[in-house]
């Protein structure tokens, strides 16, 4: 085995998590192969605890600009882990439809493609990762923690992560966080 040098520069990470009261012990393994690879896993990312034995993370993102009832084309803000294949809702309970592809291409936003339009959206609306495709839009998985930290996603290499259960976050800070995701957190606070 040879010597292996990494080149790369630090970044200021502003910190979500201000009181960590209580966490999963010694972390949770959550699944990479959902994620982006090169991209980071933001600090306050909502989880839970899959079929499979690993957590997976609750994507969401931001409605960048409003759009009509038909527009199936959503222009959501920069970082979000989305990728085509998904499932996204906007709302729960709300019509669910498939992430037909998602261009990374602008600097201030992405555009994701759904296979169907979700209804008219506002601009700072929340679409959230859903179970399956239909009417009856639910979670991708139980609600359970947020992370306690960043963390770079690597392809082919999950990640030991903290999973704050009872704790205070920096709503400026976390991956946007619908209302109702977040009354299934009983222990997280937002300020």
């Amino acid at each position: 085995m040879g010597l292996r040098i990494k080149r790369q520069s630090d970044t200021r990470i502003v910190h979500a998590c201000t009181h960590n009261v209580a966490a999963i012990p010694n972390g949770v393994t959550v699944c990479s192969a959902e994620l982006v690879p090169g991209t980071i896993l933001k600090e306050g990312s909502v989880i839970g605890k899959g079929a499979d034995g690993l957590y997976h993370v609750i994507k969401t993102a931001s409605v960048y600009e409003a759009a009509e009832a038909t527009a199936t084309e959503i222009k959501v803000a920069k970082g979000s882990q989305f990728k085509a294949g998904d499932i996204v809702m906007a709302k729960k309970g709300g019509t669910a439809v498939t992430v037909s592809s998602i261009n990374r291409d602008e600097l201030t936003y992405d555009t994701i493609t759904l296979s169907a339009a979700l209804g008219a959206l506002e601009e700072g609306a929340v679409l959230t990762q859903a179970r399956e495709a239909g009417n009856a839009g639910a979670y991708a998985v139980t609600p359970q923690a947020m992370t306690g930290d960043h963390y770079d996603v690597e392809s082919l290499n999950n990640h030991l992560v903290s999973a704050v259960t009872i704790g205070q976050f920096k709503e400026s800070v976390i991956p946007p966080c619908p209302a109702e995701l977040l009354a299934e957190l009983k222990g997280i606070i937002l300020i």
